[in-house]
């Protein structure tokens, strides 16, 4: 699409507040002057609000500072005044009690911050896992022109001659340290090794999987999402988002005319593609139901059956991390490698198709990117399960768990927390055998609280004695996106509100039946509703706050965890503010 400016100066939002001959304009190109522009600066030009989530906590934004420098100079180069502005920073690694608990005061923040502000278009700069979902969920709903910056990975970790990855090697090194295995000295080395540089994990994690979905969305610039965040491609990167938010602007090339049945489709399909985390399901229906569309469960398990995984990135993939992918041509090759199955006639942010975009991608290694015909995994990433224990639905990745889980009976060995899980999980003689399906209940969406990442429980150190790296492990919890294993996570409806999780028994048999997408605990339906009649509902998580808030409006899994009340279709939409 060319940049043939379709509105004039006074049709820009930001007019509204600059332009009219009264008072409250006055007021507000007074305060303008006082920040020291003059009123050329800002008046008759777009004003873009770089909405910025860095913080000191947030290690995966810490390059941000710089970062919107080069945006900033984007924007000026096009004729727009840039004006940064800070965002919640939910960074995945100090957040407690899990950063899922804030994702949607974000979304809400970044839609209320636009709303309320003279700004014509954004910059939305993510990249740590919630940050993405958050600042699209907003930004689709606010509606004003937007384009997405991802904070890109870091660089491989390195330890001793080894490669290591984000997440997926910490968890495979501690089971080694609970086993006696590793020194203090190694330990410590793994630690300083594991994470190199600013930026996201550099394992196909929640991060990756998200801003991979945002680009293939058609809200980044192509293939933005693949670029490391200290590679100077990502610099440009910056500056191009400046430049183009401008011309969007004057385009009026807003998220509705992009985000659509179609291009979600396309989303959740190079999700699969790409070995996604268990955490896409959740994020992109939030997303998908922002912008009206509603995407199930059901459709996702559809979708990861006819698309197989290509991108041999760990943790579902043996060997690469997420440098060895832009390497080897990033997600436009990708793409460009399953185009026939993309509906590639949607819009981008560019003005142009994906189509458009695709022209000319190559994959450069065809072991990082495989071909259709050479798939690391024959489905996609994800598969969903139904059954009794999980009537809405649950998730598993069998590409990242042995294959001889896949049909699976065994004794249920059950826990209502974390730290009573925890407690046994060390305890060497604890009576456990390979064949037992351990389970986590209340620690989902309410009963965690807020969804935490629990869901990866660890091996039983008497089995880890015994040489023991993977057992079929059940939860209503979510799990990082750089874990594996035999994990079924995302139980719902959640036993917190009285989902049949809640009303397992430790030694109930369970039969997970994968390529029936089946979860079941073999008793009796008679007895399952004695239960239910004797179970008691636990009391709330909260009294006051965000969190009472949060307990009242959020959603299961199966539905994105969104608020009721901000999904698309409730009420009547806010609209633009009142300027008097």
């Amino acid at each position: 699409m060319k940049d043939t400016a379709r509105k004039t100066p006074g049709d820009l939002r930001s007019a509204h507040w600059f332009g009219p001959d009264d008072l409250r304009s006055f007021g507000h190109r007074s305060r303008m002057m006082q920040l020291g522009y003059s009123e050329e600066e800002f008046r008759d030009r777009p004003i873009i609000g770089i909405l910025n989530t860095w913080s000191e906590f947030n290690s995966c934004h810490s390059h941000f500072p710089e970062r919107v420098k080069d945006v900033k100079r984007g924007v000026q180069l096009a004729g727009g005044l840039p004006v940064e502005m800070p965002a919640l920073s939910v960074d995945e690694s100090f957040t407690k009690p899990t950063s899922m608990l804030y994702r949607n005061m974000l979304a809400m923040e970044t839609e209320e911050m636009i709303r309320a502000h003279p700004l014509d278009g954004v910059v939305l700069m993510g990249g740590c896992d919630k940050t993405t979902p958050g600042l699209v969920m907003g930004a689709i709903t606010a509606g004003v022109p937007m384009i997405y910056l991802p904070a890109g990975p870091m660089l491989r970790g390195h330890y001793a001659g080894k490669i290591l990855g984000s997440g997926s090697d910490a968890w495979k090194y501690w089971d080694e340290r609970r086993a006696g295995n590793i020194s203090d000295a190694e330990w410590l080395g793994i630690q300083g090794g594991i994470a190199r540089s600013a930026g996201t994990c550099m394992t196909m994690g929640t991060a990756s999987t998200m801003t991979a979905i945002t680009d293939a969305l058609g809200l980044t610039l192509p293939g933005a999402s693949s670029i490391p965040a200290v590679d100077s491609g990502h610099q440009r990167m910056g500056a191009n988002c400046g430049r183009r938010i401008v011309g969007m602007v004057w385009e009026d090339l807003t998220p509705d005319r992009i985000v659509t049945d179609a291009s979600v489709r396309n989303a959740a399909i190079v999700a699969m593609a790409t070995g996604c985390s268990t955490n896409a399901v959740v994020h992109l229906i939030a997303m998908a139901r922002r912008a009206g569309v509603n995407l199930t469960l059901d459709d996702m398990d559809a979708l990861g059956r006819s698309t197989p995984l290509i991108a041999n990135v760990r943790p579902a993939g043996k060997d690469y991390l997420m440098e060895d992918f832009f390497y080897a041509g990033g997600l436009r090759a990708l793409m460009k490698q399953m185009q026939e199955q993309l509906d590639t006639t949607c819009l981008t942010v560019t003005g142009k198709t994906l189509a458009d975009n695709l022209h000319g991608a190559e994959v450069y290694n065809d072991d990082v990117i495989r071909p259709l015909s050479n798939p690391v995994y024959h489905e996609g990433s994800l598969a969903v399960l139904k059954g009794n224990l999980c009537p809405s639905g649950a998730v598993i990745k069998p590409a990242a768990c042995d294959a001889k889980f896949y049909q699976h009976e065994g004794p249920a060995l059950v826990f209502d927390s974390y730290p009573e899980m925890k407690a046994a999980v060390d305890d060497e003689d604890l009576e456990v055998t390979p064949d037992h399906v351990m389970v986590l209940r209340n620690a989902g969406p309410q009963g965690g609280p807020g969804f935490p990442e629990w869901g990866m429980l660890p091996i039983p150190k008497a089995l880890i004695k015994q040489g023991h790296r993977d057992m079929l492990r059940i939860s209503d919890a979510r799990m990082s996106g750089t874990s594996y294993g035999a994990c079924i996570l995302h139980v719902a409806p959640e036993s917190f509100v009285g989902g049949p999780l809640a009303l397992l028994k430790t030694g109930d048999t369970v039969r997970l039946d994968l390529p029936n997408r089946r979860l079941d605990m073999l008793v009796p339906d008679e007895e399952i509703e004695a239960r239910r009649q004797a179970w008691t509902p636990p009391e709330a998580r909260f009294q006051r706050g965000w969190g009472w808030m949060f307990s009242r409006h959020v959603g299961q899994a199966d539905t994105g965890c969104d608020f009721d009340y901000l999904q698309a279709g409730f009420g009547e939409a806010a609209g633009e503010p009142d300027i008097y």
